[in-house]
């Protein structure tokens, strides 16, 4: 398994079940999907790994257009052996499976995007840029980065989502260095890489040439994938089916886990 030793994974249920893998967004990590994961993994054979530069997995220096992101998918999956399996990206994940579904449709049985749209958005990473220079990492300590996210960060971030929550989720992605500071778990660089590379065109081809079972899904507060848009997913190919999530926003799994789980399970056709 000499790739995988590149990404830190975990897998989850029996063996012989279903094959599953999932793939989480901008600055998330595998992790991101334990909930979901814990609905499905009673018969269910499930995969989450931190892809490269986030996480807990390797950070090169360069290589984050979702191209690379699906090679790395690629790579995982014939090192496992798995020919044929459900995939599930949310946002920028979404982007990254959708770029594998249609190169590899023969490897996809069901594929699930979660709360992404196929246009392009070429100033997209100005909003991530501001965000991550707003926090003055590296902090001297947990307890200090704990209280500026708690208090500086809410008080001042203009974010798009709830910014307590955004707070809660750049907390999370922080860590403790050898030399004791604390600053961010993930490649600050290849985050920003990945909007640029990934927002710089749009991916209406690709979904209208989508050969495989896919449902889109959105969360009805989202102001990341428009109603317009999501519409307009649907209506371009007839593989394509679609459910909206009320009382969810750009993060559905989170927001509505349940209304989440029964949703994929009911498409895959899991009882």
């Amino acid at each position: 398994m000499a790739y995988l030793q590149n990404f830190y994974h975990q897998f989850y249920g029996p063996e012989e079940g279903q094959k599953w893998v999932f793939v989480h967004g901008l600055m998330g990590f595998g992790q991101n999907w334990r909930r979901i994961i814990s609905g499905l993994e009673a018969t269910e054979r499930c995969f989450a790994f931190d892809q490269r530069g986030h996480g807990r997995s390797f950070k090169p220096q360069s290589g984050y257009a979702p191209e690379d992101y699906a090679n790395d998918l690629k790579l995982l999956v014939d090192e496992l052996g798995w020919d044929k399996f459900v995939l599930v990206g949310h946002s920028m994940g979404g982007r990254n499976v959708l770029n594998f579904a249609s190169r590899f449709p023969e490897r996809v049985s069901h594929l699930i995007v979660e709360d992404i749209g196929p246009e392009s958005s070429p100033n997209a990473h100005e909003y991530y840029e501001y965000l991550l220079n707003l926090v003055p990492s590296p902090f001297v300590s947990r307890e200090a980065a704990k209280k500026y996210f708690a208090e500086d960060f809410i008080r001042t971030a203009k974010t798009r989502e709830n910014v307590q929550i955004m707070a809660q989720y750049f907390y999370a992605n922080m860590e403790e260095k050898p030399e004791g500071t604390v600053d961010w778990r993930f490649s600050k660089q290849g985050i920003i890489d990945s909007v640029k590379q990934g927002r710089s065109g749009a991916y209406w081809e690709q979904v209208k040439c989508l050969k495989v079972p896919t449902l889109w899904v959105r969360g009805d507060r989202s102001q990341e994938l428009s109603p317009e848009n999501f519409k307009k997913v649907l209506a371009s190919n007839s593989m394509i089916k679609g459910v909206e999530i009320p009382g969810a926003g750009h993060w559905v799994h989170s927001d509505q886990p349940q209304a989440f789980i029964e949703a994929v399970r009911m498409f895959v056709g899991v009882l």
